[in-house]
C-alpha cells in the first residue's frame, strides 16, 4: 500500500505563535500574551498583567496577521496540500463570555481560509491550542470550572457556523494530555494548557485530574455540535505522544515503561471508545481524587467519539528506572537514551519511534491518523549571500518520512497526512524565542523581536516541494 494520491503534505501553525497583532481588531487579551522570551537553560516568566519593560514574543510573533497572504503564497509554492491553522479564542470572543462575537476577528480567520481555498490548500482548523482569552482564567477559574466548558462551546459553535462549506478538517484541542495527576508538571506545560501555573495550584492532584477529565468532555462535546453543525466536518483531536522504552528487558522496567507511556493516552481512550476509562477512574479513587462522571456525561462520551487523531511527534524517552542517574528529557520527561542524539534543546532524534507509535496508536484504536506535527528546531545561520543551507533539518524529515512510509506501506496505518512543524520560523511555545527555528522560510527577526521580518527560502524549502510533487517517492 502506497501514500495516497489525495495525502494531505503541509504544515502546522498557531495563532499565538505568529499572528502577532495582539491588541488589534478588537482582540482580547490571551494567556499567551503575558509570557515572555526565554533562553537555553532559562524557563520563560508568566506574567499576571502587562510591564511595559518585558519582550511578550506574542505580541508581534511574525506578523502573520498582516503578512498571511504572502505567507500562504509561499505554503502554494511548495506544493502544500493542507495548513493547519489555529482560531485564537480571545480574537473571537476577547474576554471569552460575550454574548455576541467579535465579527472582525471572524473575518481575519474567513479570509485567511478564503486565501487557502484559492490555492487548493486543505485548511484544518484547530479550536484551542493554548489560546485561551484571560478573562476566563481569572473570572471562572479556567478548566477548573465546568462554566468555560459552555464557553468553549459556544465559540466552538460560531467558528462551525462561520467557516461552514469551507473547513472540512476540525481539531478540538491541541496536546491537552500532558497534565497527568502521576507526575509533576512544569509551570509552562500547566500555563499554555490551562492558564494556571502548577506551583501555584492548592490541591495539584485534584485539580490536573478535573481539567482533563473537563477538556476530554469539552471535546467530546464539540464533536457531537460540529457533526450537529455539518455532517459532513471530520472532527479529531491532537495529541504530544511519544513512545517510551525500558532501559533493558527486566520485566519492571518493561512494565514501568508501558505505564510511563501509556498514561498519555487515556483522554484517547475517553474519545475513541465512547467512555471515560474505568481505570482512570479507579486511579483516581485510589489517590483521593474524586471524579463524578454523571449519566449526561457518559453520553456525551458516547456520542462524542472523534473521527481521526492528530499526532504531534518529536522525540522518544527512556522510562525511569531504580538506579538511574537524574536526568530529564527536555519534552514530556523520562530519561535520555543513549543510542540516539539529540538536538540542542534536547529533543531525542528518533526516527524509528514515529513508526513505532504510529503502529501502537492505529492497532489500538483502528481510526485514521495524521501526522500534525513534526520537525527539527535548530538554531540556522544566515549567510552573507542570505542563503540558509539547513540539511540538517532536511536530514531529520528525509528519516522520519521514510519510516512514516514504512508504517503505511508495509505496515499498514492508515495515515492520511504529514504536516511538518513548522513550515516557516516562529515562535517557540515552550521557550519564546525566534532562534529555534523549524522552518523551510526563514524569518528574520531574533529572539527580541528585532528584524525586518523579511521571508528567506531555505534549502529545505526546494527539497519538501520535490517531495510533495513526488508524493514523498523522491527524497534527493
Amino acid at each position: 500500500m502506497r501514500l495516497k494520491d489525495d495525502f494531505l503534505w503541509g504544515g502546522s501553525i498557531a495563532a499565538h505563535q505568529c499572528e502577532g497583532a495582539y491588541d488589534e481588531g478588537h482582540k482580547g487579551l490571551g494567556i499567551m500574551d503575558l509570557v515572555t522570551v526565554g533562553a537555553y537553560g532559562k524557563p520563560r516568566e508568566i506574567h499576571k498583567q502587562l510591564s511595559g519593560s518585558a519582550h511578550y514574543p506574542s505580541h508581534q510573533g511574525i506578523d502573520f496577521y498582516h503578512r498571511y497572504k504572502e505567507d500562504i503564497a509561499l505554503f502554494a509554492e511548495m506544493g502544500f496540500k493542507a495548513l493547519r491553522i489555529s482560531i485564537d479564542w480571545s480574537r473571537i470572543y476577547p474576554n471569552g463570555d460575550e454574548e455576541i462575537p467579535n465579527q472582525e476577528g471572524i473575518r481575519f480567520y474567513q479570509n485567511v481560509v478564503d486565501e487557502l481555498i484559492k490555492y487548493g490548500i486543505e485548511p484544518i482548523v484547530t479550536l484551542y491550542h493554548f489560546e485561551m482569552p484571560v478573562h476566563l482564567v481569572k473570572t471562572y477559574g479556567s478548566w477548573v470550572n465546568r462554566t468555560v466548558i459552555d464557553n468553549y462551546l459556544t465559540f466552538c459553535k460560531t467558528m462551525f457556523e462561520a467557516l461552514k462549506g469551507k473547513v472540512r478538517y476540525w481539531v478540538t484541542f491541541n496536546e491537552m494530555n500532558h497534565l497527568d495527576p502521576q507526575t509533576e508538571a512544569s509551570d509552562i506545560f500547566t500555563y499554555i494548557i490551562a492558564g494556571l501555573k502548577y506551583s501555584e495550584l492548592e490541591n495539584k492532584k485534584q485539580t490536573l485530574a478535573t481539567i482533563g477529565y473537563n477538556m476530554t468532555l469539552a471535546s467530546c462535546l464539540a464533536v457531537k455540535l460540529g457533526h450537529t453543525v455539518d455532517p459532513l466536518n471530520q472532527i479529531g483531536c491532537v495529541f504530544g505522544i511519544e513512545p517510551v522504552y525500558p532501559v533493558d528487558c527486566n520485566p519492571i522496567n518493561v512494565m514501568n515503561a508501558f505505564k510511563q507511556m501509556d498514561r498519555d493516552f487515556y483522554q484517547i481512550d475517553a474519545m475513541c471508545n465512547g467512555l471515560f476509562p474505568a481505570y482512570k477512574i479507579r486511579e483516581y479513587q485510589s489517590q483521593g481524587i474524586e471524579i463524578a462522571v454523571s449519566e449526561e456525561d457518559s453520553k456525551a462520551f458516547r456520542n462524542g467519539t472523534i473521527d481521526f487523531i492528530g499526532m504531534n511527534y518529536y522525540a522518544s524517552s527512556v522510562a525511569e528506572y531504580e538506579g538511574a542517574e537524574e536526568g530529564k528529557s527536555a519534552l514530556f520527561g523520562g530519561l535520555q537514551n543513549p543510542y540516539l542524539e539529540a538536538s540542542k534543546w534536547g529533543w531525542t532524534i528518533d526516527p524509528v519511534g514515529l513508526r513505532y507509535l504510529l503502529n501502537y496508536t492505529y492497532r489500538k484504536y483502528g481510526i485514521p491518523i495524521i501526522i500534525t506535527e513534526n520537525g527539527l528546531g535548530a538554531v540556522d545561520q544566515l549567510t552573507e549571500d542570505r542563503k540558509i543551507h539547513d540539511e540538517y533539518r532536511i536530514d531529520y524529515l528525509k528519516k522520519h518520512i521514510t519510516q512514516l512510509k514504512k508504517a503505511v506501506e508495509i505496515d499498514q496505518v492508515d495515515c492520511f497526512g504529514y504536516l511538518t512543524w513548522a513550515p516557516i520560523d516562529l515562535v517557540s511555545a515552550t521557550t519564546g524565542q525566534m532562534s529555534k527555528r523549524y522552518g523551510f522560510v526563514y524569518v528574520d527577526l531574533d529572539d527580541h523581536g528585532e528584524g525586518t521580518t523579511e521571508r528567506i527560502k531555505k534549502d529545505s524549502f526546494d527539497w519538501f516541494k520535490g517531495v510533495i510533487e513526488t508524493n514523498g517517492e523522491d527524497f534527493t
